[in-house]
């Protein structure tokens, strides 16, 4: 099985340019099945869920290529809408297929998905408003089934903020006869970020970014041609590696107006920081503020960042508390942080973290893909040799992170 390996004390320096959101990619690449022709998705990631996505759709007869950070997809002899348990087991963002199925071809058979264990995450929403849109949905040994001559447009209100829930219902509504309303929808750059795509493919939508996105329902759809937006949770990774290294970094190719929340928390915690057009520098202290936070959907602080602020918080200089009100399970780094030295305490949905002058290196072990990223920063961070194992989460959300960090002057390597 494959490790991480870093020998810690390392300061960062120099240059890092962020790669595509997989995040954004992933519902991009899914609304290739909303139109006949050959689609054209620039500036995604290499990653394992998008090569999972990549066979998933090449179970169905979409052709797929990734190629050089491009995508270039074919639905038009798609001909089994179906996405088997086998592929998407290991990927929660694999349910978005659904809708796009559903709207163009009248049908689809989609396992009930997987992917990180880091709490409930009930696909109830998508097929609620599925039905809603005119859908018939059963449940059916593991599979959602659902077929509809044509989707007619609908109001829907999502009881809990829902970012796959939005996006799927979004592309679904795109081919839906009359308007669709969805409220209480997410906010994320993500979501905003596909509504454009599917904008460019000559969809009708309003409100992307906001609670309420209306959407009104057209005969077809175009082929795509769009470039994935930058990923914030790498950038925020990264700003925070500069941080927990005392190290000084410029990132580029970023949003930073996509992290604001976690940019002023890292602020708060003593770094300085310096937006440009598309960059972000930082320049970690040697003392490190202790920083109370509370994750919440977006604009909030990105629960997707909370793993990694904490390994930050570990070396502050006092008491923090971090609140996780998204995911129940989210706390399963804990236990690694500990056997590095690090004194933090779980009460419920709370942690409550107190400073240690050093973290000490140890064997450690990823539970989930955002617990990797912040085991890699406690280990740049620590004495002696970590080891991290179980990687392959890491492998699921974060391009080539060994060798950036290495190129910054981190003593990391694969093994």
């Amino acid at each position: 099985m494959k490790s991480i390996v870093i020998n810690g004390g390392k300061k960062l320096h120099g240059d890092v340019a962020i790669s595509g959101a997989k995040n954004a990619a992933l519902p991009i690449i899914a609304a290739g099945l909303l139109a006949e022709g050959e689609h054209r998705i620039a500036n995604v990631p290499t990653l394992v869920d998008v090569t999972t996505l990549g066979r998933i759709l090449r179970n169905m007869g979409v052709t797929f290529e990734l190629k050089d950070h491009s995508v270039v997809l074919d639905s038009s002899k798609l001909n089994n809408p179906e996405a088997p348990y086998d592929l998407v087991r290991t990927m929660r963002a694999s349910v978005l297929v659904l809708g796009p199925l559903v709207a163009r071809f009248g049908k689809a058979r989609v396992s009930l998905p997987g992917g990180c264990a880091i709490g409930a995450r009930p696909v109830n929403l998508h097929t609620m408003g599925l039905e809603k849109l005119g859908a018939k949905v059963d449940i059916e040994h593991g599979y959602m089934v659902a077929s509809a001559k044509r989707l007619r447009g609908a109001h829907i209100y999502f009881d809990t903020v829902t970012v796959t829930g939005t996006e799927n219902l979004m592309m679904a509504a795109t081919l839906a006869e009359g308007e669709t309303i969805l409220e209480n929808a997410a906010r994320e750059p993500e979501v905003v970020d596909l509504a454009q795509a599917l904008i460019g493919m000559g969809a009708k939508i309003e409100g992307a970014g906001t609670d309420i996105i209306r959407i009104k329902g057209v005969q077809s759809l175009r082929p795509l041609d769009y470039t994935v937006l930058p990923d914030r949770i790498e950038t925020g990774t990264f700003v925070i590696a500069a941080a927990i290294t005392g190290g000084s970094i410029t990132i580029t190719r970023c949003n930073p107006s996509h992290l604001d929340a976690l940019l002023a928390k890292v602020g708060e915690a003593g770094a300085e920081i310096t937006i440009g057009e598309g960059t972000i520098t930082v320049h970690g202290q040697k003392k490190i503020k202790p920083v109370n936070i509370k994750t919440l959907p977006y604009p909030g602080f990105p629960t997707d960042m909370q793993a990694q602020f904490m390994s930050l918080m570990a070396l502050a200089d006092g008491t923090s508390v971090i609140n996780e009100t998204i995911f129940e399970n989210r706390f399963t780094h804990v236990a690694e942080l500990r056997r590095m030295g690090a004194d933090i305490v779980v009460e419920g949905r709370s942690a409550v973290v107190k400073g240690v002058p050093k973290l000490s290196a140890a064997p450690v072990m990823a539970t989930d893909l955002r617990a990797s990223a912040s085991l890699i920063l406690a280990g740049m961070a620590a004495e002696g040799q970590t080891v991290v194992s179980r990687i392959y989460h890491l492998d699921r959300g974060y391009d080539n992170i060994e060798q950036k960090l290495s190129a910054l002057g981190a003593d990391i390597k694969r093994v």
